[in-house]
């Protein structure tokens, strides 16, 4: 039996050698808190495609009442929100890779990783075409590949990942390599098939009817999934970032806080990514003026470091107030994010498709962000209730359950 990780009441690592899941003595309570916002910024990055407003041409966008305050909005989006949630969550699910890893081995977490695959593929085909899911575990039984490495190869190796999209892209640009031609394709060949076209692309969901009808388009939006992540080489920088998270875990750095020097990195960092993030974003809703190439350089440059510096300043915050009330309030949903990620996608079909309430394309990117917090803030007092009488979330449970192949209490 492999010996485990556990927390003590000052968060130093003792050992333990009690098989199943990470119970609550044994929690970090500092990575529920970082899911937690996370799950925040993840809902202000999907709400404008749940919302149709992202599917809108410009003239459309610039046809609402709030344009001018969403054109401001759509900027500071791409300065402060669009990849670095994403990034958050890539470099946690590496450090509970670590974690599982310390604890049973590589073989459960490759089961834990299957049945993520399934849970990922009804989520892309049943219920939303944005699903990160799939790619995660994908990217999970990838990871599996590379823990035999000694650290300074497997750094090398994580940031030859993150930096291969700016490769790739040149390839494409100056190259005329087309590596996500074909998914392009078949994207609208399916789209086409269904009585998908660009003039109704943007309004099929929200006079869609039936399921059947949201179906249709989930269907293309599959394939569209996918070209998406072979256009943006989404796998090799979410393994990168893995690895990175794998590494933090390993060292128990969650665990160390005290240790670090957290503030001589914060403000550097800070400085350095801020800038950088303000030509990211100029890019972004300029259409890329200095090339794929540059604009694929300025994420690697700005996004990544940007949301390090997100972490590092709420771990700074943390030390000093980890009582506080709002880091056991942002803690609850990240302790059930997966739970919660599945029913941000749940509330955005009820409240814009046409299976719901149809509100889609109908309001600008400013009043949807404004749902998104709305959601989130939903989610903790819905979290914090249901953690009250049960043990985990229910999606949560279920994927152990499945995981392990045995049955654990929920209270």
């Amino acid at each position: 039996m492999l010996p485990l990780p556990s927390e003590n009441g000052e968060g130093i690592i003792i050992m333990s050698t009690i098989q199943g899941p990470t119970t609550e003595r044994q929690r970090h309570a500092i990575l529920d808190v970082l899911r937690g916002l996370a799950l925040m910024g993840i809902a202000l990055a999907n709400f404008p495609e749940f919302g149709l407003w992202t599917f809108l041409s410009s003239e459309e966008q610039m046809a609402m009442p709030t344009a001018h305050i969403d054109k401001m909005a759509h900027f500071l989006h791409y300065l402060l929100v669009d990849g670095k949630f994403y990034t958050t969550f890539s470099l946690l699910f590496g450090i509970g890779f670590s974690l599982i890893l310390a604890r049973h081995g590589r073989r459960l977490f490759v089961r834990r990783m299957l049945v993520l695959v399934g849970i990922g593929l009804l989520h892309l085909m049943f219920i939303w075409s944005g699903d990160i899911l799939l790619l995660y575990a994908v990217g999970g039984l990838l990871l599996t590949l590379f823990v035999r490495l000694s650290d300074r190869v497997l750094m090398v190796v994580a940031l030859s990942l993150i930096l291969a999209p700016i490769g790739l892209d040149a390839l494409t640009e100056f190259g005329d390599v087309d590596f996500s031609g074909p998914f392009y394709r078949l994207w609208w060949t399916i789209a086409g098939a269904n009585g998908i076209y660009e003039d109704n692309f943007a309004t099929w969901l929200r006079d869609a009817q039936s399921y059947r009808e949201m179906f249709a388009f989930l269907e293309q939006g599959a394939c569209e999934r996918i070209w998406e992540f072979v256009d943006g080489h989404r796998l090799p920088k979410v393994v990168g970032l893995f690895m990175l998270g794998y590494l933090a875990g390993k060292h128990r750095l969650y665990a160390r806080l005290q240790e670090l020097p957290l503030r001589q990195l914060f403000w550097p960092l800070l400085l350095l990514a801020l800038p950088l993030s303000l030509f990211y974003a100029w890019s972004a809703v300029s259409g890329h003026p200095w090339g794929r190439t540059v604009h694929s350089l300025l994420y690697a440059v700005s996004v990544i470091p940007m949301a390090v510096a997100y972490i590092i300043g709420v771990c700074i915050v943390y030390q000093s107030r980890r009582n506080a009330p709002l880091f056991r309030w942002i803690a609850a949903p990240g302790r059930m994010a997966l739970t919660n990620y599945i029913s941000q996608s749940l509330v955005g079909i009820l409240l814009f498709y046409g299976l719901g309430f149809g509100l889609g394309t109908s309001f600008g990117l400013i009043h949807i962000e404004l749902t998104a917090l709305a959601v989130f803030f939903l989610q903790i007092l819905l979290s914090r209730l249901w953690l009250r009488y049960f043990l985990f979330g229910p999606l949560e449970w279920l994927w152990r359950l499945l995981t392990y192949g045995r049955y654990f209490p929920i209270r």
